[in-house]
C-alpha cells in the first residue's frame, strides 16, 4: 500500500510544531534561569557589604563588652555590700558577652538591644566608681582622725606626765611645810535610800571622802576642797551649785566643794555631788583640789 502524501506532510508539520514548541520552552527556561542568576549576583553584590558591616558592628560590640568586663574586674572595695553588688554586675556582663557571641550579626534588633544594655552597665559602673571614691575619701578621713586621736592621746599622756611632775614638786613643798596634802581619796555611789551601789541606774548621788594630812607648818584657817567629776565620756558633771575656782594661773570649774577649818591636824571631810540628772555605765574620774594644789585622783566604776 502506498503512503498518502498528504498524511505524511501533516505528520511532518506536527513533528516540526512540537520541535518548535519544545525549543521555545527551552529558550524561555534559559531566559528565566539567566534572570535568576542575575538576581542572585545582584543580591550578593549588594547584600555582602551589609553583612560584612553587621559583622564588624558585632565585633566592635563584643570588644567593648570585653573591655567593660576588664574594667569591672579592676574595681574593688572594702565594703561587703558594695562587693556583692559588683559581683552581680560582673555576672551580668559575662552573661551579656555570651549572648552577643551566640547572636547572628544580621539580627539587628537584638544587637541594638545589647548596645542599650552595654550603656546601662557602663552607667552602673560609673556609679560604683563614685561610691568607691567616696568610701576611699571617708577611709582617708577616718585614718587622719585616728592619727589625730593618737597624737591627742600622746599629748594627754605628756600632759599627765607633766601633771605628775608638778605633783612630785608639790610633794617636795609639802615636805617643806608649804602645801597641804591629802590621803584616802575615795568615791562611792548611793541610792535614794542612801545605800551604796555600783549600778548606774540606781545612783542618785556621789560621795567623795578624803583626809587632809597633819602638817604643823601648813597655813591654818578655812580651807575649801573642790572636786571635779568626769563621766565615762570625759564630760564634767555640774549642777546649779557648781562653782569655779583658781588654782595657780588656771581657772577651773568644780562639780562640788566643801570648806573645813584646818588647824594643822588631820581633818577628814566628805563632799556630796547631788542633782545630777542621769548616770551612765562606765568609769567616773574624780579629782580633788584646793586653790593651792592638786590633792589627788580616784575613780569609780558603775555597771
Amino acid at each position: 500500500m502506498e503512503n498518502d502524501p498528504i498524511l505524511e506532510r501533516r505528520e511532518q508539520e506536527a513533528r516540526e510544531a512540537k520541535t518548535k514548541k519544545f525549543r521555545n520552552i527551552m529558550i524561555s527556561l534559559a531566559v528565566v534561569a539567566a534572570a535568576l542568576v542575575g538576581v542572585v549576583i545582584y543580591q550578593n553584590m549588594h547584600y555582602s557589604p551589609i553583612v560584612k558591616d553587621l559583622e564588624i558592628e558585632k565585633q566592635e560590640l563584643t570588644s567593648q563588652m570585653l573591655q567593660l568586663q576588664q574594667e569591672y574586674d579592676g574595681l574593688s572595695s572594702d565594703n561587703a555590700s558594695l562587693n556583692a553588688q559588683l559581683d552581680t554586675s560582673r555576672a551580668e556582663v559575662a552573661a551579656l558577652i555570651e549572648r552577643i557571641q551566640k547572636t547572628e550579626a544580621t539580627n539587628r534588633s537584638r544587637i541594638r538591644q545589647y548596645e542599650k544594655e552595654l550603656g546601662t552597665l557602663r552607667s552602673i559602673m560609673r556609679n560604683y566608681i563614685v561610691q568607691i571614691d567616696s568610701l576611699n575619701t571617708l577611709n582617708h578621713k577616718l585614718t587622719a582622725d585616728a592619727a589625730a586621736a593618737r597624737r591627742d592621746a600622746a599629748e594627754a599622756r605628756r600632759a599627765n606626765e607633766q601633771l605628775s611632775a608638778q605633783v612630785d614638786e608639790l610633794s617636795g613643798q609639802v615636805a617643806a611645810g608649804s602645801v597641804l596634802k591629802a590621803r584616802g581619796l575615795h568615791t562611792d555611789a548611793y541610792t535614794k535610800s542612801d545605800k551604796k551601789t555600783d549600778r548606774s541606774s540606781r545612783t542618785v548621788r556621789l560621795l567623795t571622802t578624803l583626809s587632809l594630812v597633819e602638817n604643823d607648818l601648813a597655813p591654818k584657817g578655812p580651807v575649801r576642797v573642790y572636786i571635779r567629776v568626769k563621766d565615762p565620756q570625759g564630760i564634767l558633771l555640774t549642777n546649779s551649785a557648781s562653782e569655779s575656782f583658781s588654782m595657780g594661773d588656771e581657772e577651773l570649774v568644780a562639780s562640788a566643794s566643801r570648806e573645813v577649818d584646818y588647824e594643822g591636824k588631820e581633818v577628814e571631810l566628805s563632799i556630796y555631788l547631788n542633782d545630777i540628772t542621769k548616770y551612765t555605765k562606765g568609769v567616773y574620774t574624780v579629782q580633788a583640789y584646793t586653790t593651792q594644789t592638786f590633792l589627788g585622783e580616784t575613780s569609780l566604776m558603775l555597771r
